[in-house]
């Protein structure tokens, strides 16, 4: 009988230390997973960027009504079809001029982003006529980004203040030695800004005004869709200047909120304002030294629409302030019809906000 020896037992061989290799399914199934998971984080994030680059491109674009009519079909008032050159020659722009008899003073409206010189939810020709009777002359003009004939991109103020700078020159070469500004909106927020390039506005009336600014951006944004701040702000202030030219950057927001002007200025503006808070013509107005310089806040108004909500208020605050800067007369303000009784006048108990 044979026997095994001790020596030709084989013993088993220890577990190696490292796990078997994974099989080439397995590995192929991984990287498959990898690359679906990183196609999905690249294509939110594309339409994360997208949804901002539209954002951008409809704030640059905004969709402008075409004129539907002029002062003499709306007011009776004769009127003169004009086309001057930007201030700084960038383009032509396109408007009305309105000759009061004999007069040597002028009011220049700068209308808000999305309208035309008709404005037609303040009302726009209202407002014009009220100058007129005021013997004020009256110029209403288009910015580029409300051309009929040949439509620009809107800026946010830096390149229509230089639009808005043009008007006034017109207002000089047509003879006025003094110049009103009466701004609405984004308007009023470019006439600020070209307010810091000239001295050849007397004053200015500023209703609801916008100016663009990181803060004012995010929130009229985020009335419209719930995005995080940041980095919504980032994005946008990058494409900006890919879609407009324009960086807020160049907005010289920050030397108006701190700017004390020489000339008397106006604020009107609303508590429920949802576009521009109303702090913001507060902070505005606490700045001015001008001693004519005024603020109305006024109580559950609304963005633009103070005329419509105050009709009659309004107009006697405005006549009050140019009266006090002797460029309305007492006489042409006592018998002022829209002043004295008007179909629009929206009743309310308060308008002020003491």
């Amino acid at each position: 009988m044979n026997m095994t020896s001790r020596n030709d037992i084989h013993l088993p061989r220890p577990l190696p230390d490292t796990p078997l290799p994974l099989s080439t399914r397995m590995i192929r199934f991984k990287h498959i997973l990898v690359a679906l998971l990183l196609s999905v984080i690249f294509f939110l994030l594309f339409c994360f960027i997208a949804l901002h680059a539209y954002i951008a491109w409809v704030l640059s674009n905004p969709t402008v009504a075409p004129l539907y009519s002029n002062p003499m079909q709306a007011k009776s008032m004769k009127y003169e079809d004009v086309t001057f050159p930007a201030h700084d020659g960038s383009r032509m722009m396109q408007g009305w001029y309105i000759p009061a008899a004999g007069s040597t003073k002028t009011i220049v409206f700068s209308h808000g982003y999305g309208a035309n010189r008709e404005e037609t939810w303040i009302p726009m020709y209202d407002l014009a006529h009220f100058a007129h009777r005021l013997n004020f002359n009256v110029i209403m003009f288009d910015y580029g980004f409300a051309s009929q004939n040949s439509k620009a991109v809107a800026t946010g103020g830096k390149v229509e203040a230089q639009q808005l700078l043009g008007a006034i020159d017109l207002a000089k070469q047509r003879g006025a030695k003094q110049i009103v500004v009466w701004g609405f909106s984004m308007g009023a927020g470019t006439a600020l800004q070209a307010g810091l390039q000239t001295k050849d506005v007397d004053a200015m009336i500023l209703d609801s005004t916008f100016l663009l600014e990181p803060d004012t951006l995010y929130h009229n944004i985020k009335n419209q869709i719930d995005l995080p701040r940041h980095p919504s702000l980032e994005i946008l202030q990058l494409l900006f200047p890919v879609l407009n030219g324009t960086s807020l950057n160049q907005i010289p927001y920050q030397q108006v909120k701190k700017e004390d002007y020489p000339f008397p200025i106006f604020f009107i503006h609303g508590t429920e304002d949802e576009k521009a808070p109303y702090p913001i013509a507060e902070k505005l107005a606490s700045n001015q030294t001008n001693p004519y310089s005024d603020v109305w806040i006024v109580k559950g108004s609304h963005h633009e629409l103070i005329f419509r909500e105050h009709s009659r208020e309004y107009l006697r605050r405005v006549s009050t302030f140019l009266g006090n800067i002797k460029l309305a007369e007492q006489k042409d303000i006592d018998n002022d019809p829209m002043i004295r009784k008007t179909s629009i006048d929206v009743p309310s108990k308060k308008t002020d906000r003491d």
